[in-house]
């Protein structure tokens, strides 16, 4: 068994809770806790603490809350009192700078849900699941200057199901990676674990959500990829389109089997067909996407057949037109 490490962890959302619980179940030191400060959350917008710093009050860990960490000499003064072996980050949301990536021993190891070099940046799990990939995974690295670009230390692959939201495979990774972290912490302190470098040629980019991202194109995308992009753009920004100059957001929808209803040819894309209570949508590629449930603008969330009672549409109507 490896020898209890002083450790300072930095992280925020849920996702991090597990990598934090799974280092003090291994019996390491959690010298200090570094979450971001405190957000107004929810329609009061009342003040509420982030996931981590819940998680590390409950067990009696100091915790701190910069508002900056680049130029703060009292943060500064304060880790390098501690003198941690290592600094673990996972998904703290913010850039680790030089001084702290210098001051450990051990490194700055982070948990990154991807499989390196592919979907660098800040959501590689939604990216990977909006862009149909079959499978996903953890990795753990060491942390440099470069946005995830530092040498690999341990990486495992997760497969994603065909039906699995982000919000699903948040989850799965968020658990799966905790006790990769652990598992690497071991390997650098016995030597036995070795970075290996990454080969930038093959690195993709998965930036941070727009609200953009989530705006269907039945013309550009088909019935496939705007159900993916659906499916990793939960919770946020989802899928929407309008209607009659109305926003209408597709809660639910799914890729529709064109022989199992007789959709109208040719169809412009975004235009509508209503068959035995069932709302379906042309795409691009003749392909069609049916909404299961919907809300518009202004109104409740409805299934698509108690939607369709209370809406009364033009015959060859068409979703997509821009919100001024």
């Amino acid at each position: 068994m490896t020898a209890p490490l002083k450790l300072v962890f930095c992280g925020t959302p849920q996702f991090a809770v597990p990598t934090l619980e799974a280092l003090l179940a291994a019996g390491h030191e959690i010298a200090l806790v570094v979450s971001q400060p405190d957000r107004p959350a929810g329609r009061s917008q009342q003040l509420t603490a982030p996931p981590v710093k819940q998680s590390a009050l409950a067990a009696g860990l100091p915790v701190a809350q910069p508002e900056k960490i680049r130029n703060n000499p009292e943060f500064r003064a304060q880790l390098e009192a501690i003198q941690p072996d290592a600094i673990v980050v996972v998904a703290y949301g913010r850039i680790i700078p030089l001084w702290m990536l210098a001051l450990p021993r051990l490194g700055c190891i982070n948990l990154h849900g991807s499989l390196l070099p592919k979907y660098r940046g800040a959501a590689p799990i939604q990216w990977a699941v909006a862009m149909g990939d079959a499978f996903t995974g953890n990795t753990t690295m060491l942390l440099e200057e470069g946005l995830d670009t530092g040498p690999i230390l341990l990486q495992q692959t997760i497969e994603i199901s065909p039906g699995q939201t982000a919000v699903d495979l948040f989850e799965i990774l968020a658990h799966s990676g905790a006790p990769l972290v652990v598992e690497t912490l071991a390997g650098l302190a016995s030597v036995s674990l070795q970075p290996q470098p990454q080969n930038h040629a093959f690195a993709t980019f998965a930036p941070l959500l727009d609200r953009e991202d989530g705006r269907m194109d039945f013309a550009a995308r088909t019935a496939h990829e705007l159900y993916n992009r659906w499916r990793g753009f939960q919770p946020w920004p989802g899928a929407f389109t309008t209607l009659d100059g109305k926003k209408l957001i597709a809660h639910r929808m799914s890729p529709a089997d064109a022989t199992a209803f007789a959709p109208p040819a040719p169809a412009q894309p975004g235009q509508i067909h209503v068959e035995n209570h069932r709302l379906f949508a042309a795409c691009a590629e003749d392909t069609w996407i049916e909404f299961l449930e919907v809300q518009l603008e202004g109104k409740k969330r409805l299934p698509a057949a108690e939607f369709l009672r209370g809406t009364a549409l033009q015959q060859g109507a068409r979703l997509g037109d821009r919100i001024q």
